[in-house]
């Protein structure tokens, strides 16, 4: 006979597990399934996000920060720590013990909330059944009046650079390299790239990041794009666009990899080359003939603005569905599905989903970009202000970059926002925020920001709006 839940959950990452608290939470009988081992083959959630996603990578990009300013920069402050070295064996056991905490703290969730947590995988059979297996490979069936897909995203590889054990690898084996290498390649010049690449080119990696794309982070507004390369280059990382890699030849511990550009066929030989071209939603073995789930042409789950499958009772969230992959859009669908589920009229708002890379400077932005609107036609007004004159940031010698505004030229409502510069993914929430309630700039520029702070320059941006910036000088520019 089958266990019976109001809920199962099929995948304990940012999506599913928040999903199962959620549900607990309302009142309903929830058990989430989840296959993610550790190091150790210890069974663990949290899934990608936490395991080897963006937590371990945000631990290595802040330490290797930590590292090039007790290096480079702490001189500037009048301090001398004489020579710096960097132990990458405890920085990753630093990352360890991080991912070890959070993933151990999810388990206490599921416990104080009442959630029922199945170590194995998930497959969705029909009349809402689900198929667990076990790490041991028994089974059983669960049954449930609703079911929640959350079984999230895996690399994407290429044929041209297939993975081996240590040479190529893909965003997780970036997380575990045992020595700084002393060439570094990276395959895409995506949010994965720019980050791992940046935290090995800290260390002292000379990194080449291969972009086959034209443009440099097309998705992002390219004002904000042109800065970033720009410092990025400034540091170091050499970014070619148009790149298309073709080959790979592995021979005594290097790689080398051939690419196609504007000028011809061209090769470089790395010690390390990491394959971050994107990610694709994982469906293997997940869904049985006759469950009643369709996918779309692009192999994700097909759901409604509400993350609705095909089928009754089936939902669908995070990397597996439409939309950004990432986990916090996975989170709050999640938390959207279980209301739903229990019976309130949840909704989120996609239109104000923020993006960030942790870079140094961050990037981070939400809404339309002015490359959108002025493609769509919309009439609207911009501002920015410089972190350059920003007080907070030169006290902490930190002025690279600046705050970009949309806005409506009719109705003054904040369309979309782009920061790059300190605490860009802070700064750019506070923008997210106005958004949600149909701020205008005005409204923004109206509101009392403490001094000095970094968010003043948010501030100045929204003033600038409409040619009120007092920090900076103001030109009055026509509405586009």
């Amino acid at each position: 006979m089958s266990k019976k839940f109001d809920v199962v959950v099929i995948g304990g990452g940012p999506g599913g597990y928040v999903a199962a608290i959620r549900c607990a939470q309302l009142g309903l009988s929830t058990a989430c399934i989840e296959k993610w081992t550790d190091k150790e083959d210890k069974p663990v959630l949290g899934g990608t996000c936490l395991n080897v996603g963006c937590i371990p990578s945000k631990a290595l990009l802040d330490s290797s920060h930590k590292y090039e300013e007790a290096s480079e920069k702490f001189d500037l402050h009048g301090i001398s720590v004489g020579k710096v070295s960097m132990d990458v064996e405890k920085m990753l056991a630093r990352k360890d013990q991080i991912v070890k905490n959070l993933t151990m703290g999810v388990a206490t969730l599921f416990k104080a909330n009442g959630v029922t947590s199945f170590e194995g995988t998930g497959k969705l059979l029909a009349n809402k059944q689900v198929e667990y297996t076990d790490h041991s490979g028994n089974t059983e069936v669960l049954s449930a009046e609703n079911v929640i897909i959350a079984t999230g995203s895996v690399p994407v590889e290429i044929p041209p650079a297939p993975l081996t054990d240590d040479v190529i690898v893909d965003s997780t084996g970036a997380l575990e390299f045992t020595k700084v290498p002393k060439r570094l390649g990276v395959i895409g010049a995506g949010v994965i790239g720019l980050e791992l690449g940046s935290v090995w080119g800290r260390l002292g990696a000379e990194v080449t990041v291969l972009e086959a794309q034209d443009s440099f982070l097309h998705l992002v507004d390219q004002t904000v794009a042109k800065e970033a390369k720009k410092l990025f280059s400034k540091q170091g990382m050499d970014i070619r666009v148009g790149a298309r890699v073709t080959g790979t030849d592995v021979k005594r511990k290097k790689v080398t990899v051939t690419y196609q550009d504007s000028e011809g066929e061209k090769s470089e030989e790395f010690d390390n080359l990491i394959v971050a071209v994107g990610r694709r939603p994982y469906t293997e073995g997940l869904l049985s003939g006759d469950c009643g789930v369709n996918l779309d042409e692009r192999g994700f789950i097909h759901v409604d603005e509400t993350c609705k499958t095909s089928a009754p009772g089936i939902w669908a969230v995070g990397d597996v569905v439409r939309g950004p992959m990432l986990a916090h859009k996975a989170s709050e669908e999640g938390v959207m599905v279980a209301e739903r589920i229990a019976g309130h009229k949840a909704q989120l708002n996609y239109d104000c989903i923020p993006s960030v890379i942790y870079t140094h400077p961050e990037i981070a932005w939400v809404g339309k970009t002015e490359d959108e609107l002025k493609a769509n036609g919309t009439s609207y007004n911009v501002g920015m202000f410089p972190f350059a004159a920003n007080g907070r940031a030169m006290a902490a010698a930190d002025t690279d970059g600046f705050v970009k505004i949309v806005a409506d030229a009719e109705t003054d409502r904040i369309l979309g926002a782009s920061v790059i510069g300190p605490s860009a993914g802070d700064l750019c929430q506070q923008l997210v925020i106005a958004m949600e309630f149909g701020s205008s700039a005005e409204d923004v520029g109206m509101m009392v920001f403490s001094h000095p702070t970094l968010s003043e320059a948010v501030h100045e941006a929204a003033l600038a709006v409409n040619n009120q910036a007092i920090h900076k000088a103001n030109r009055k520019p026509k509405a586009k």
